[in-house]
């Protein structure tokens, strides 16, 4: 199940800078990246993610173009070199095949040339981050084929999901609030939150209690919930490949 995790956002100072974090999702047809801030305010222990650049392109052809283009104008934008960057965090999706990919291969190669751990989260619990606790949530996204990726929050918490179906196979408790993809909120009758792709904040928040630990990360695995539309002929089905971790491309070369 998921964890709970809330995006601080509030006008008090951060005292200090715990970690320097480079973001990261192209689950959804958005493609995010964001230079965020990890630290502590005055009055409160909690862990606060704060934005320092942040870019959004939507265009779903785009994701290989745009991204590390984002990711450098970021940096500049916050003034942050590469050598002060102490994690990248990737949306894992769930999302279609080629999209996905595209941001976690691009996060494990600024992994691997900053030498920086690179942390996986649930795309959808950085929406429900981006909500907070406190409402029971279902986020939904578009996963083609006339079907929705999907998963369900109590007060911050997953309790059910990440899956795919349509989206007439999907409860609606009339007493959710919804967020993600707008057109496919708009089947479920639900108030919407307009939160309609990861954020840096969400996907930093989902694992900040790891990075500030630093916590070894787990590999890499993108949550595609069923096959690639494109497969071969006859082609044997097999699990997702983790997405080469840090330190892949120099230790796996002669």
């Amino acid at each position: 199940m998921g964890q709970s995790h809330e995006v601080v956002d509030n006008p008090e100072p951060v005292l200090w800078t715990l970690v320097l974090v480079v973001a990261v999702d192209t689950s959804t047809p958005a493609v995010t990246a964001g230079v965020v801030r990890l630290g502590r305010s005055e009055h409160s222990t909690e862990l606060c993610p704060r934005v320092l650049a942040t870019r959004v392109t939507v265009n779903a052809r785009a994701h290989a173009e745009v991204l590390t283009p984002q990711i450098l104008a970021c940096l500049e934008e916050a003034n942050v070199q590469r050598s002060e960057i102490d994690a990248i965090v990737t949306g894992t999706g769930p999302g279609p095949y080629t999209g996905l990919r595209v941001g976690m291969a691009t996060a494990a190669a600024f992994g691997d040339a900053l030498g920086v751990p690179v942390y996986g989260v649930c795309s959808l619990d950085a929406m429900a981050a981006q909500v907070g606790p406190g409402q029971e949530l279902l986020v939904v996204t578009d996963a083609r084929r006339r079907e929705v990726y999907w998963a369900r929050y109590r007060d911050g918490h997953r309790i059910e999901g990440p899956a795919v179906h349509r989206p007439a196979h999907v409860q609606a408790d009339p007493s959710h609030v919804i967020a993600g993809s707008r057109d496919h909120a708009d089947l479920f009758s639900l108030p919407y939150v307009e939160v309609q792709s990861p954020a840096p904040a969400g996907l930093v928040a989902v694992a900040a209690r790891d990075i500030v630990d630093r916590r070894v990360p787990d590999p890499l695995v993108p949550l595609y919930l069923r096959r690639p539309d494109a497969t071969e002929p006859g082609a044997p089905r097999r699990e997702p490949d983790p997405i080469p971790p840090p330190g892949f491309l120099t230790r796996g070369t002669a």
